[in-house]
């Protein structure tokens, strides 16, 4: 099919100096809606064929929405269309958007964490592991020895033997969550304060230790964990981190899969006591949609409980103390 072509562009009338309309940037916006890249981009040349198709050579942005929604409706569903309408609302209230992935080794947090900031415009994306290195510089290891090891073998420096009937890595990997959720608390502190929009990865972002409610009036908080039921995909993904072994020790993972799987057990266990939603990780594209879904549903949510004439989010700090 060949596609039209137009010698002047099409100008959004309603911008500044009159910008013209531009693929990319509407591409950007709709991946919000969890649609893919290349589906996104689809989305956005039809609207531009069909602004083309009706000799509009000139449009507001809220025409454009309008049109927006329609080609959603029409290429992907009502899903994604709801998505994209509802998104609107919530950056319209212009407050700081905390999202926590918890999950265990290996089960794709950072990919998902740095391709949910591309699609949401979120600039700031640290991981737990980050914020243990930085407190391994406050504690020596004879004082926090739990801060120099892998979240899956920190049992390895645990200063006495815990008792037989509890399980040696989960008492090794709580010992250090525990210190290093007093960092992410304070990342997550620090985003209210600012204003800020963040996403926090990693294995110690575990429900109970880090209690996202106390910041829930300062911030859109989303907290969601992770996991691979599937224990031979779970342990394939170990096997393509061969790939890189130069900055990889994937024969170390395959060496505590295990534990690595006690870990996700126990987090899983965490998740499902503490109320915290659960995304099955099967294709990056698939997760990513169900994350954009929760972040969607949890700020539909906040925006249709706030009355009338009240302010949706207090920004000011909140009293009380953390966990």
């Amino acid at each position: 099919m060949t596609r039209n072509k137009r010698t002047s562009p099409i100008v959004i009338s309603d911008r500044d100096p009159g910008l013209p309309y531009s693929k990319g940037l509407t591409a950007s916006q709709v991946m919000v809606t969890g649609l893919s890249p290349y589906r996104s981009y689809q989305v956005a040349e039809r609207i531009e064929d069909d602004l083309i198709e009706r000799g509009v050579s000139s449009i507001t942005s809220s025409e454009l929405r309008e049109v927006t929604v329609r080609m959603l409706e029409e290429v992907a569903g009502d899903r994604y269309a709801q998505n994209f309408v509802r998104w609107q609302e919530v950056t319209a209230l212009d407050v700081p958007l905390v999202i926590v992935i918890g999950g265990a080794t290996g089960v794709g947090k950072s990919t998902v964490a740095t391709q949910l900031a591309a699609r949401l415009g979120i600039v700031r994306v640290i991981a737990s592991d980050a914020v243990r290195e930085v407190m391994r510089g406050l504690f020596s290891r004879e004082l926090m020895p739990t801060l120099y090891t892998s979240s899956f073998d920190a049992d390895s420096a645990l200063r006495e033997p815990p008792d037989r009937a509890v399980d040696s890595a989960i008492v090794g990997f709580r010992e250090q969550t525990a210190a290093v959720a007093v960092g992410l608390r304070a990342l997550i502190d620090r985003s209210a304060v600012e204003g800020t929009s963040v996403i926090i990865e990693g294995a110690h972002v575990v429900p109970g230790f880090l209690d996202v409610p106390l910041f829930a009036q300062r911030v859109l908080a989303v907290p969601l964990v992770i996991t691979v039921d599937d224990e031979e995909l779970h342990r394939s993904h170990f096997v393509a981190r061969g790939a890189d072994a130069a900055t990889r020790p994937f024969g170390r993972y395959l060496r505590n899969f295990d534990n690595i799987r006690k870990v996700q057990k126990y987090i899983r266990s965490q998740a499902l006591s503490h109320g915290w939603p659960i995304v099955q990780s099967y294709s990056l594209d698939q997760t990513i949609a169900a994350v954009i879904d929760l972040v969607v549903q949890k700020a539909t949510e906040r925006v249709q409980s706030a009355k009338p004439g009240e302010s949706v989010f207090e920004l000011e700090p909140a009293e009380g103390g953390t966990t």
